[in-house]
Order: structure tokens, then sequence, then C-alpha cells
């Protein structure tokens, strides 16, 4: 029930002592200003993350070949290893009922391509009609590759829209024929990618057409795959770092390399990557909160020792209440109320500013691995009940003091 007189008491009190119960409210105040930036700034690292993530899709291992380092079956060290389709159908043919997508790649990181009078150098790569999953891009216009362009040795181009941007500008660019290294492509697809620019200043080409064109007989530069999903992430780990293990073996023994020799197979498993940033991003947003609620509790104990000085002002005010009849929870609840009321005030005050600054200032603040710094409904609710629970901690121990008191001692006091 709404009591005037109660809150008469906790202005006048307030009034008294407004300079201690602002520095009060200032010190709770930047608690949950610093707790809230703090949470926010540890969601921008999770969305830059993720946005890192995303653009491949999820649980790519990826292979690549690589030099030997160590004699194995007499075969000299150092030795460049070179996969081949053998490789790669072979890798497939074993393991298909655990893949979920597969590809492979042939590569050429720099070759010049042009169009007219435009021309410029891009990246081009002979791929697999299922490689577009694996990089997570979107056809704007088009297509992507395809079988048949494989089984027929088409020369077919996709490209990112830089490379559009670049030598078409304006034009349209589907059905127009391109020069890579002087060989005419007919471009038939364009192309974004959440990677942005870097991504999208490349040229996906068929593989069978690649190797064939540019000399490259039957070598593949990359293989990439993705497991079949689990509900479970551990068991996805485990899985991901099994089958690791057994494409691994399943290369050396094709090769040649070395059982223990790491260099001759190189393998990148975005899965154990992922956990190894989300743990760390786990440890940093943990670190947030300690850091926040510490703040908080230095704040709590200054409202605390201003309700002890309470407390000790009103003495003989509470002897006269307790002799008068007053019960000791109405004493509690009287000395609670005040606390609660001072530290939720400035709760809110630190919890509002918090909000404006990331609501205008987070989107200024942009890098590879921090975006959009936010504080959602749940952790703005979370907050709300920590002032609450604070203010009430704050008061209590007061509030507990003042209702032992004995009225006759109470009386005495000066």
């Amino acid at each position: 029930m709404f009591n005037i007189e109660r809150w008469q008491e906790i202005f006048e009190s307030i009034s008294k002592n407004k300079l201690r119960t602002f520095l009060t409210g200032v010190s709770v105040a930047s608690g949950i200003f610093i707790l809230v930036i703090l949470l926010g700034a540890g969601k921008g690292l999770q969305n830059g993350i993720e946005k890192q993530f995303e653009r491949d899709a999820a649980g790519i291992i990826e292979v690549w070949s690589g030099v030997t380092t160590k004699e194995y079956k007499g075969l000299n060290p150092g030795r460049q290893i070179q996969f081949r389709n053998s490789d790669y159908s072979q890798s497939v043919q074993k393991f298909d009922d655990k893949l979920d997508i597969k590809a492979s790649t042939y590569n050429f990181w720099g070759g010049l391509i042009s169009y007219g009078k435009e021309s410029g150098t891009y990246q081009y790569r002979g791929v697999d009609p299922e490689y577009g999953q694996i990089e997570n891009l979107t056809i704007v216009e088009g297509r992507y590759i395809n079988s048949k362009d494989l089984s027929n040795y088409e020369k077919a181009a996709v490209i990112g829209m830089k490379i559009k941007t670049d030598l078409f500008k304006e034009k349209e660019a589907l059905g127009k024929e391109i020069l890579i290294n002087n060989i005419n492509f007919k471009v038939v697809g364009v192309f974004t990618d959440p990677g942005g620019e870097r991504e999208e200043a490349r040229a996906y080409l068929p593989k069978s057409t690649v190797q064939r064109t540019f000399g490259g007989s039957d070598k593949i530069s990359n293989m990439f795959f993705t497991l079949k999903k689990t509900d479970d992430y551990d068991e996805a780990l485990a899985q991901s770092k099994k089958f690791t293990q057994d494409l691994k073996d399943l290369l050396k023994g094709k090769n040649v390399i070395a059982p223990d020799d790491d260099s001759g197979v190189g393998v990148y498993n975005s899965v154990e990557d992922a956990k190894q940033f989300y743990d760390l991003n786990l440890y940093i947003r943990l670190f947030f909160w300690w850091v926040g609620i510490c703040t908080i509790i230095a704040g709590v104990v200054g409202v605390s020792n201003i309700m002890l000085i309470i407390v000790k002002e009103r003495t003989k005010e509470i002897g006269i209440r307790k002799a008068l009849g007053a019960s000791p929870f109405s004493i509690i609840f009287m000395i609670l109320h005040e606390s609660i009321f001072i530290t939720t005030i400035s709760g809110f005050a630190g919890l509002l500013a918090s909000l404006l600054l990331l609501e205008f200032v987070g989107p200024m603040v942009q890098s590879e691995y921090f975006q959009h710094p936010e504080v959602d409904f749940n952790v703005a609710l979370s907050t709300l009940f920590l002032l609450v629970f604070a203010g009430a901690m704050a008061g209590f121990f007061p509030a507990f003091r003042a209702a032992k008191i004995k009225p006759i001692v109470a009386l005495r006091d000066e």
C-alpha cells in the first residue's frame, strides 16, 4: 500500500544529506554504467567473431599439401607434395557417409583478367559445384558453376562483385566474354561474399577447364569438407577431430609421408577454432561481469555505510517508534525502503546513460573483430533485478541492526 508519510520521511532524510546521498548514488550509477558498457563490449566482440565465421560455411575442414620434413621409405625430406584428383575422389569415397559438403579447388593467386579496355590482376580458381556453399557466397546475377560445366570443360566464369564493378562499371556482365590470361571465358554469374571486397575480387571457373587450359593436368590445390550436423557441440568437435586425423592418415599413406610428419599435409579445422574463439569470448564476458559486479559492490558498500549513519542519527526516533509499538519488521522495511530507493534511482541513471552511449556511440566503433556493441533485453532485465537486490542488501544489515535496538537504550542515545 502507498504510504505518503513514508515517502516524505525518505525525501526529508535525503534532503538533509544531499551531498552524501549524491556521492553514494554516483558510485552505484557508475557501477551499473561500467557493467553494462563492459557487457556491451563483450557482445561487440561476440558479434565480430560470429561475423568472421559467417564468411564461410559452418564447420569447414580445409586440407592442403605441404613439404615433407622427414625421411620416409627411402624418400628424402623436403619433397613438395602435390594433391591430385585421385586424392580428393578417394577421400570422398572413404568418408562419404560422414560428409555434408565436399569440394576441391585448383587455385591461381594472381592472373590478368580484362574486358575491353579495362583490366586488373585478380585471383581465379577452378572449383567444384559445391564450392559456392563452402564460401557461403550469394549469386546476385546468373548462376554458379555446375556439373555440366565440369563434364563439358566449359569456359564459364562466375565473377565477384568487385571484378564486375572494376571491369564492367554500370554495364551488364552476364553473357560477356572476358579474358583470363588471354583465354576467353563467358560470364555466367556474379556473386557477393560475406567476406567483402577481398573475397569478391575472385573469379570461379570449372575445375576441369582450369586444369586442362592452364596446364594443371589433374592437380588440385585444396580440399574442403563439412561434416553432417549433430545436435551436440562436443560430439561435433570429437567427430571433426577424428575425421581430420583419419583424413590425414589416408593422405599421408597415399602420398608416402611419414605418419608423424605434420608438414606434408596441412589441415585447418574451423570447428576447433570456433570453440577456442567462443571459449575466449566466454572468459572475457565473465571477466567483464566480475569487474562490473565488483564496482557495484563498492557502490552498495557506500549505500550500506550511509544507511548505518542514518540509523545512528535516528536511533532515538527508532526507539520512540518501538516504544509506541512499531514492530521490528516495520523498522526493517523503513530502512530497506530508503536504501532500495537510493540504489534503484542511481542504478537506473547509470543504466540509462550506458544504454544511450551504446545506442549512439556503439555503431561508430567498428573493426574486424568488434562490431555493434549492444545489450539485449535479458541483460537489461538482469541488471534491473541486480539493482533491486543490491539495494536490499545495502539496507538489510543497517535495518537489522536498527530492529534490534532496545527502546530504553535508544531513548538514552544523545
